[in-house]
């Protein structure tokens, strides 16, 4: 056999094991991507009041969140606080449209004062806390505390 001929294999077997290396670490990288979509709701899930007083000194009602991140990456929880004074019916979970708007209806017929709490740089798996200040309160009734709703934002 000529060089040439000998030239052309080496190159055809170059190629080939080039591919048998290269294609399992592109697939690799191509698979790895980022980590899945957060599903809708489970910001809720993360979050908690751990404790709703009065402070004595102004009568406003105070509640204290804590935020507990499970999602892989760092982020920021923006957390609905809602005043009553007695528990109610919990809002609906799933974020739909539907809930929006039974939302929106619930607001009109007893829902209580709210107040965003934004919670940031709550690292992965790592415990933050909140305070939420509401309005001023009246006396001799006991307050209730609860979260209306909690969306995560996952840092840059």
């Amino acid at each position: 056999m000529s060089a040439l001929k000998w030239q052309g294999w080496l190159v055809a077997l170059v190629s080939v094991a080039g591919l048998l290396v290269f294609a399992p670490l592109g697939l690799y990288v191509w698979a790895g991507g980022a980590p899945a979509a957060r599903p809708a709701g489970a910001a809720r899930e993360d979050v908690r009041i751990t404790d709703c007083r009065i402070d004595p000194a102004s009568r406003r009602v105070a509640a204290s969140v804590e935020a507990v991140n499970r999602y892989p990456a760092p982020g920021a929880y923006v957390v609905t606080v809602e005043f009553r004074d007695q528990p109610g019916p919990e809002p609906d979970r799933a974020g739909s449209a539907a809930s929006v708007a039974s939302a929106a209806s619930a607001a009109s017929s007893g829902r209580g004062p709210q107040v965003l709490v934004r919670i940031p740089g709550v690292r992965a798996g790592a415990t933050e806390h909140g305070d939420a200040l509401g309005p001023v309160w009246p006396p001799a009734t006991v307050p209730w505390c609860g979260i209306a709703a909690a969306e995560f934002t996952a840092a840059p």
